[in-house]
């Protein structure tokens, strides 16, 4: 997916770097697999905010998305290639052999009128979700599930993937996007190749106003505020702040915040690199 810089005709052209979605084809999402999605505000059941900086934005639909992919050794022609203002990744709408319409993320590099499959039949092709017990070693893949039958719950960012490393026992080694090292159930499914939509992070909004319009609100910094309202307020002219903290005083930098006792602690062979070593 190319990404254009745009003419400064206004101000808040001038240093916008935005998606030309060359790669779409359709222009309206399926009906029939629409849902309604309600704004929070980040506020709770009883109106508390909960989540600070969240409001606003443009009105959604929810795509329902088909993350599980059980419609097995069916076949399926992709249709459409779509936009999706709930993810980073796009979409595609496919339809199995017997009628039924279902959108899944699509892979980079899918086109319309390919067909994908899914099960114990399936090969190892671009699209195509199969058990880990059946992926070839050292295969690229993506929307991984953590429990069998749950749903693909790893990997489902724009331009993300994951590598099969190794198969032990009842568990394959899979390293994620982060660096971590982690095992899964053979049992589980994953689907073949990378995310679609791998330029989403060269975007530049150019505004504030585009942000506004995601739903996301100003964030003032710690150090502009008041000792009252943050750890790293107050002080004289322009003080360095302190240690970096959070708000509610969790530090920034090197403190760790998984809990030492987490049950799933076993399943991780290594840990995602650090960007803090020296």
């Amino acid at each position: 997916m190319p990404v254009k810089k745009y003419k400064p005709v206004t101000p808040g052209t001038r240093f916008r770097v935005g998606n030309s979605f060359t790669e779409l084809t359709a222009s309206k999402p399926e009906k029939s697999l629409l849902a309604p999605l309600k704004k929070s505000g980040g506020r709770n059941n009883s109106g508390k905010m909960t989540v600070r900086n969240i409001g606003g934005g443009h009105k959604r639909r929810y795509r329902i998305i088909d993350f599980k992919r059980d419609k097995e050794d069916i076949a399926a022609e992709v249709l459409t290639i779509e936009y999706d203002p709930n993810r980073s990744a796009y979409i595609s709408l496919v339809q199995y052999e017997d009628g039924e319409k279902k959108y899944i993320i699509a892979p980079n590099g899918i086109k319309v009128g390919d067909k994908i499959k899914s099960g114990r039949s399936a090969t190892p092709d671009v699209g195509n979700a199969m058990y880990l017990s059946d992926i070839p070693l050292g295969a690229i893949i993506h929307n991984i599930e953590l429990v069998p039958g749950r749903g693909a719950s790893l990997a489902r960012s724009a331009g993300t993937y994951a590598q099969l490393a190794g198969r032990e026992g009842k568990y394959a080694a899979i390293k994620l996007p982060s660096g971590e090292v982690r095992r899964v159930l053979l049992t589980c499914k994953a689907t073949i190749g990378t995310v679609s939509n791998p330029d989403h992070g060269l975007q530049v909004l150019g505004k504030a106003g585009r942000n506004r319009w995601l739903g996301r609100r100003p964030r003032v910094r710690g150090v502009a505020m008041n000792p009252v309202d943050h750890p790293m307020g107050g002080g004289e002219g322009r003080s360095s702040g302190g240690h970096p903290r959070s708000r509610t005083g969790i530090m920034a930098k090197g403190q760790k915040t998984r809990n030492p006792k987490k049950h799933s602690n076993r399943l991780i062979i290594s840990r995602r690199k650090s960007k803090n070593k020296k």
